[in-house]
């Protein structure tokens, strides 16, 4: 519409300049060279409108050919191009899918078509990983350190190859340059973080978890955890090269990061203990009591406390509780109890949680005081089959692959995995029925009863 508009506005002011000339003709008389022209102005204007209508295509065709062979060029180029991002489009299809061979011829065709190696090493190299020559992708990775914008996808690609064939320095010399690169990429930042941590440089590992927490790629209360069990490692390292007063500094440090850490408060508490310093052992261990009761920290505590006998014992396990109504309390108060003869103080303690899904602690417990109580063997009996195949006892279990493990480390021994090992109650307890039997009789055996009740067993019969 604003088109048209302004196409009439034009002819209507050309045809008011045509009439005006028509109305008012003129004459114009031009001498030069001892030549005479005479003319009207409407001629004049319409010869120099015809002049420079003539000048202006002839300047444009003179442009037209001038830019014609550049042009040339420039098209024949760009169809190189696209014909080259096609083969590299196709050849990334073709990885994806799983045809080295495709890929290669693709790649090929990449590299003929385009001027820039960038772009056709990454696939190259991809290509020969997929067609199994590790030589050759290990070589385009190498040389892709060599430029500046390809030198981190090169380290990416020789860090993932020595993870797989399991060269774990190589792999931390790969992971610092790429960390150096790139100290902000929460990949780097992570990896770099495994390897420290597989070679047992602690300190280092804390040094980057301490900036990955700052840069936000790892979240507060878990880089607070993470660096608790890595102060803790620096600890045990420290206590095991002799320098106990370090160690023991250190062990402070990772009881104050995480004080519900079971093993760094187990540790602390010991080195107290060497060091004589008992009086600050205690709190150590009621303290992590408190967040995460374990029975490391019991036996901790009774090497701190040293009781004199069992009713001292129960008295300190009393404070140790301090009302504790969970089941690891209940069951510390039991055996404190059951090691003191009061029978009846350790049942009250375990029959709330001596049901039909009792673990098995609690049932092992349930058999010693029937057994040791009134010498009821069946009773205990029972017992002792009901802790055979009832609920799995609390273990330390990576969250990662399920393994269980005898003792608290620092990553999994089956998977690796890094601060995956807690205490829980394991997702698979296998139990066999037969197994369970033959270790019944035995266990049984071995409670111990009371002189009485083992008078009364051994007398002969009247």
């Amino acid at each position: 519409m604003v088109r048209a508009l302004a196409f009439l506005v034009v002819i209507a002011a050309l045809a008011y300049v045509a009439a005006q000339m028509a109305d008012r003709p003129g004459s114009v008389t031009l001498h030069w060279q001892g030549w005479r022209v005479d003319t009207s102005v409407a001629v004049l204007v319409v010869t120099m409108g015809v002049i420079a209508a003539t000048t202006a295509l002839v300047y444009r065709l003179w442009l037209f050919l001038r830019r014609a062979p550049a042009r040339l060029v420039q098209a024949r180029n760009e169809g190189r191009r696209r014909r080259g991002y096609l083969a590299l489009t196709r050849g990334m299809v073709a990885v994806a899918a799983g045809d080295p061979g495709d890929a290669m011829r693709q790649v090929k065709r990449a590299e003929v078509l385009l001027d820039e190696p960038p772009l056709t090493m990454l696939l190259s190299a991809q290509a020969a990983q997929l067609g199994g020559d590790e030589g050759a992708a290990e070589r385009f990775f190498t040389a892709m350190l060599e430029r500046t914008e390809t030198e981190f996808l090169g380290l990416r690609g020789l860090l993932t190859q020595a993870q797989k064939r399991g060269d774990t320095s190589e792999t931390l010399r790969l992971a610092e340059r790429a960390y150096r690169l790139k100290p902000d990429s929460e990949w780097v930042a992570g990896s770099l973080f495994e390897q420290q941590v597989g070679a047992g440089r602690w300190a280092d590992a804390d040094a980057t978890l301490t900036r990955s927490v700052k840069n936000g790629l790892v979240d507060g209360d878990l880089g607070r955890r993470r660096r608790a069990v890595l102060t803790h490692q620096q600890s045990l390292e420290t206590a095991s090269g002799g320098d106990a007063a370090g160690a023991l500094s250190i062990a402070r440090k990772a009881h104050e990061l995480e004080p519900g850490f079971v093993p760094a408060a187990v540790h602390l508490a010991a080195l107290y203990v060497d060091a004589e310093k008992v009086r600050k052992a205690t709190p150590v261990i009621e303290r992590a009591w408190r967040q995460s009761p374990h029975p490391d920290l019991l036996a901790a505590y009774h090497a701190a406390v040293a009781p004199t006998d069992a009713l001292a014992w129960l008295q300190a396990v009393q404070r140790l509780a301090d009302g504790g109504d969970d089941t690891e309390n209940r069951l510390a108060l039991a055996g404190a109890a059951l090691e003191a003869r009061l029978w009846g103080e350790s049942r009250t303690h375990l029959e709330p949680v001596a049901g039909d899904r009792a673990p098995g602690r609690v049932c092992r417990l349930m058999a010693e005081i029937e057994g040791s109580e009134h010498g009821d063997l069946a009773q205990a009996h029972d017992w002792l089959m009901r802790a055979a195949h009832g609920k799995a006892d609390p273990a330390w279990v990576c969250g990662e692959c399920g393994n269980v493990a005898d003792n608290w480390s620092a990553y999994c021994a089956k998977c690796t995995t890094f601060d995956s090992v807690a205490w829980q109650t394991p997702s698979h307890a296998p139990r066999l029925v037969e197994a369970a039997a033959q270790t019944v009789e035995p266990t049984i055996a071995e409670i111990e009863l009371p002189d009485k009740v083992a008078d009364e067993k051994t007398a002969p019969a009247s």
